[in-house]
């Protein structure tokens, strides 16, 4: 009779289910499937592209800053720079106006290149001979001998109009020619630039002159490359009668390594020494790469 009773209950329990089964128990089921809320979709979060924009506002947010408590403390400069891997640019008031100085014979070499281009002829051997001097060695009577050979300031305008300097003017006096650090970076970036005015051979040639400076004007923008990296370099200075004697202290150049491939301008002036300018401008570079991280 136990055994009975067990296996009664245990039919009754049976029948039981049965019945939620197939009754309310069956409805109850079915609401719980309906009824049940969806899963919110997962976020995707931002984009590699918009992290690394977030990042890149950072940087410049915190190098303006740096920047600005620097020139408070030292004489004018501005500076810019153009990063060829990424596309972008930074400038530290990149529309200031500054006297070149020798930097300038960086517009007459380009000048030389594009004229001979547009000859349909190599550059000769007397134009290589005076273009070596005025780059490596800075020598002046070279670079007037160019500049009168090309058509003077009349002819480096029209040049710097093909090259995209929108912010520089020639002067007939070539040192003291009027530009910015933003057109001084356009100008390094189009001797390097593929599908810009300038072939592969003249290229070529402005690199080779600008990466063997004579040693003694191998500062500035050089002072900003790591070990193994590679730098091309024209510095400018001059003690400006109009200023007291005062020194404007130019340079610019252009740093490449294995991640890294950028142009630099820092244009200055009102310096008490050429040493101290020189040590302006390479610490405005330095600071340049020390904040955007190139």
């Amino acid at each position: 009779m136990a055994a009975v009773g067990v296996l009664g209950g245990a039919g009754l329990v049976g029948v039981g289910m049965m019945n939620d089964t197939a009754g309310n128990g069956a409805k109850s089921l079915a609401g719980v499937f309906q009824d049940e809320p969806k899963a919110s979709p997962t976020p995707t979060g931002p984009t590699p592209e918009e992290i690394a924009a977030a990042e890149h506002a950072k940087q410049v947010k915190a190098l303006d800053a740096a920047l600005k408590k620097y020139a408070a403390t030292v004489p004018e400069f501005s500076v810019a720079v153009l990063d060829k891997k990424t596309g972008e640019k930074y400038s530290f008031r990149g529309s200031e106006k500054y006297e070149t100085a020798s930097v300038v014979k960086v517009q007459v070499l380009a000048c030389l290149l594009l004229t001979a281009q547009d000859k349909q002829r190599d550059v000769s051997a007397t134009e290589l001979a005076l273009a070596k001097r005025m780059i490596r060695l800075s020598d002046n009577d070279a670079t007037t001998s160019l500049f009168s050979r090309l058509g003077k300031a009349p002819a480096i305008q029209k040049c710097d109009k093909r090259l995209g300097l929108t912010q520089t003017t020639v002067n007939s006096a070539w040192g003291l020619t009027r530009t910015t650090v933003d057109d001084q970076v356009k100008l390094l970036g189009e001797l390097v630039d593929t599908s810009g005015p300038l072939d592969a051979d003249s290229r070529k040639l402005a690199f080779t002159l600008m990466s063997t400076v004579d040693e003694g004007q191998d500062w500035g923008v050089p002072a900003a490359a790591t070990t193994g990296e590679t730098t091309t370099v024209k510095n400018g200075w001059l003690p400006r009668s109009t200023e007291s004697n005062r020194w404007i202290i130019n340079t610019v150049g252009r740093i490449t390594g294995d991640d890294t491939d950028v142009s630099i301008a820092v244009l200055s002036h009102g310096h008490a020494s050429m040493s101290g300018g020189i040590a302006v401008v390479e610490k405005a570079a330095k600071l340049t790469r020390q904040y955007l991280k190139y």
